[in-house]
C-alpha cells in the first residue's frame, strides 16, 4: 500500500530500528567523507570534548535517513524535499550504538500552488538504546494526495 498525504496526520508516526552502528563503520565513513580526529583517532579522540571516538554528525545523519527510507519514505508517494529546516546533534554517535528513530509528524498541509499535494514536516530523533537523543533533525517532505482527495 502506498501511503500518501492524508496517511500523515500530526502527532506521532513511529519508531524505527534498531540499527547497529560499528566502529569499522565509523571509522569507514569517516575516511571517506569527514576525516577529522575525534571519528579516526581513538587517541586524539580521548582528548577531544567528546572523550572517545565518535561518529560524525554526518554519518549520523545519513543512517536516520537510511532509517527513514526503509521505515516508510520508500512506501510513500513522496516526490523529494525541498531541503532540512534544522539539525542538532545532541550527543556523539558511539561504537556499538543501536539506534532507534522517532518520527513525529508536527505539520502536514496542502500545497495552495499545487494542491494535488501535500507537504509534511517531520521531526526526526534518533536514540540509542539507553534512549539519549543523540541527533534531532526537522525536514519537510512533499507527498502526492489521495486521488480525488482534491
Amino acid at each position: 500500500m502506498t501511503l500518501t498525504f492524508e496517511d500523515f496526520p500530526p502527532g506521532r508516526f513511529g519508531t524505527f530500528g534498531p540499527r547497529h552502528v560499528t566502529r569499522d563503520e565509523i571509522l569507514a565513513f569517516a575516511a571517506e567523507f569527514d576525516p577529522q580526529p575525534m571519528h579516526l583517532d581513538e587517541e586524539a579522540a580521548s582528548k577531544s570534548m567528546l572523550r572517545g571516538l565518535s561518529g560524525s554528525g554526518w554519518h549520523l545523519c545519513s543512517l536516520m535517513m537510511r532509517m527513514m527510507a526503509d521505515g516508510f519514505i520508500t512506501r510513500a508517494a513522496s516526490l523529494g524535499s525541498p531541503g532540512v529546516d534544522e539539525v542538532r546533534w545532541l550527543s556523539p554517535l558511539r561504537p556499538g550504538d543501536d539506534l532507534s528513530l522517532d518520527v513525529d509528524v508536527v505539520e502536514a498541509r496542502t500545497s495552495k500552488s499545487r494542491p494535488s499535494l501535500g507537504i509534511v514536516k517531520f521531526k526526526c530523533t534518533a536514540r540509542n538504546a539507553k534512549g539519549e537523543a543523540l541527533c534531532e533533525m526537522t525536514s519537510p517532505i512533499l507527498i502526492k494526495r489521495r486521488e480525488g482527495a482534491v
